[in-house]
């Protein structure tokens, strides 16, 4: 049995994370501070003996006596209207934050993945976004708090295993939905199914030809805990390369649920990248990982969630 320490467990893939460990028979140290999660999205695992939560920034270093075999690093507000709100204390999470995870598992000799995200490649120029692509990033934009904190936090990683050979993992996430996403996240797939639960017009910005690609909370899951299984250091894209254009996800969500919502439009916001789609060819060839959940039969289980929130 592991000793598994997840910081940020109580957010949407936290949380989900948390569940599927203690389901696969291991102890959980579940590490927040509920900045932007919440404590329901854990509230089936706080019965079970091998589960502990922790109140805790990891801002501020983070003290564990017993064992740990391995940490996830999850721990940083996702959605853009959340981690535009205090753009320091994001930057603060991904570089302080990051260090004191890395110092714990260096003390420890802990495995380490660290969610980073497709963010890093800012607006892309290239299309599908291999790990090779170094990005176009505008360091200065709304946005730059979190693109390019998470990118600093990726270089933490590789120095901390090249100085301390520390057993760093960096996984780039891709758009993800499902189960314990919150309903007023800010993010495409919950603000399109929370407006047409509330009988509402559809937000598209600008023409809504932007693409984005949508994997199941699922399959990231696999993805993510086959990369810290394997002996890979370097950043490796999770992700569904089936892309589609962010107005072809909404006529999706009407079909899926007969809804008469009707879309309305507005400026596109800074910096949002008009494309996204990843290349997935390492994760086949390293991990033996491909996306395996439908995104009709993942949005039908996102939707029943999200109307019993």
């Amino acid at each position: 049995m592991k000793t598994i320490l997840i910081a940020g467990g109580c957010g949407f893939i936290g949380s989900n994370l948390c569940i599927r460990l203690l389901n696969d028979n291991n102890k959980v140290i579940c590490v927040d501070n509920l900045y932007s999660s919440k404590i329901e999205n854990i509230k089936t695992c706080m019965d079970n003996e091998n589960f502990t939560f922790i109140n805790h920034n990891i801002i501020e270093p983070l003290y564990i006596d017993k064992g740990i075999d391995e940490i996830y690093h999850l721990a940083c507000p996702a959605s853009p209207q959340i981690y535009q709100k205090d753009p320091i204390y994001t930057l603060k999470t991904n570089f302080v934050g990051t260090m004191n995870l890395l110092e714990l598992a260096r003390i420890k000799s802990s495995k380490i993945v660290l969610a980073s995200t497709s963010e890093i490649y800012g607006e892309p120029q290239v299309s599908p976004q291999p790990e090779t692509y170094r990005g176009n990033v505008n360091t200065i934009g709304i946005r730059s708090c979190y693109d390019e904190g998470k990118r600093i936090a990726e270089t933490l990683f590789m120095d901390y295993h090249k100085q301390y050979n520390v057993q760093t993992r960096i996984v780039r996430i891709f758009n993800t939905y499902g189960p314990n996403m919150d309903k007023y996240d800010g993010r495409v797939v919950t603000n399109f199914i929370s407006q047409i639960l509330n009988n509402e017009s559809i937000t598209l910005y600008g023409d809504g030809s932007q693409t984005r690609s949508f994997q199941y909370i699922d399959d990231l899951l696999d993805g993510i805990i086959k990369l810290i299984d394997s002996e890979y250091i370097y950043p490796i894209n999770i992700g569904n390369p089936n892309e589609i254009t962010v107005k072809q996800l909404a006529s999706i969500l009407i079909e899926i649920t007969g809804s008469n919502s009707k879309f309305i439009y507005k400026p596109l916001p800074l910096d949002d990248p008009t494309n996204r789609n990843p290349e997935i060819q390492l994760a086949k060839k390293i991990l033996n990982w491909e996306p395996q959940v439908e995104l009709k039969t993942g949005l039908i289980k996102t939707i029943q969630y999200l109307q019993n929130c």
